[in-house]
């Protein structure tokens, strides 16, 4: 109990990081996602193609090794940016191919009939998407994007190696400290198992309220 109450403050910072870090990853992961969903079943072929090579890399591409790609290469090439805003990104368009597929799975479940009548009167593939598809795929596919936003608060435990202020980073000064590592992991466990449980918890809040009933 010591390694908490006299380290509070280091791991609240830690905890601060991974929950920023956590909040606008996701937005970037679901806008991104949003966006390549779309772009995959999209009329357009050029479309199609470029989201299923965006899903197809990232998907099968290691996250460290993006981070190494974003965080170490990009500045390379001129973009000098914080390196929190380099792991969101990493973090963010990894995360995006994953909610794309799920985005996309729930669109292949609305019936066919349902685009076929927008259609029909009038609406372009945009308003077709974002006022009859994606409202009634949204519904399905609640508790499998909730689990792709822990999987992605987890993640970010990756950025502590880049310099970035995050939870399990907090390890690495304790230990030097002296303090003993099983009750510094034990408590590290207990911020992530905070963030995750809350994430848990506003999904079934959402699936509850706008879920599909079973």
């Amino acid at each position: 109990m010591d390694v908490l109450t006299q380290n509070f403050s280091l791991y609240g910072k830690g905890f601060l990081g991974t929950v920023e870090l956590t909040v606008y990853s996701s937005i970037l992961a679901l806008l991104l996602g949003f966006f390549m969903a779309s772009c995959r079943v999209a009329p357009v072929g050029s479309l199609r193609v470029f989201g299923t090579v965006w899903v197809t890399v990232l998907r099968n591409t290691p996250l460290t090794l993006l981070f190494f790609a974003v965080l170490l290469g990009l500045p390379r090439f001129g973009l000098v940016l914080p390196f929190k805003v380099f792991a969101v990104l990493a973090l963010g368009c990894y995360t995006s191919a994953f909610i794309c597929e799920v985005l996309r799975s729930g669109i292949n479940t609305v019936p066919t009939g349902q685009g076929e009548a927008a259609r029909s009167l009038g609406m372009t593939f945009g308003q077709t998407l974002n006022n009859i598809v994606l409202p009634q795929a949204f519904r399905s596919v609640i508790p499998p994007i909730g689990s792709t936003l822990i999987a992605l608060a987890k993640n970010s435990a990756i950025a502590g190696a880049f310099s970035v202020t995050e939870l399990l980073g907090t390890y690495k000064t304790l230990n030097e400290l002296g303090y003993s590592i099983i009750w510094t992991f034990v408590w590290i466990a207990v911020g992530y198992l905070i963030i995750t449980l809350s994430i848990s918890a506003l999904f079934n809040v959402l699936e509850k309220r706008w879920g599909v009933a079973r």
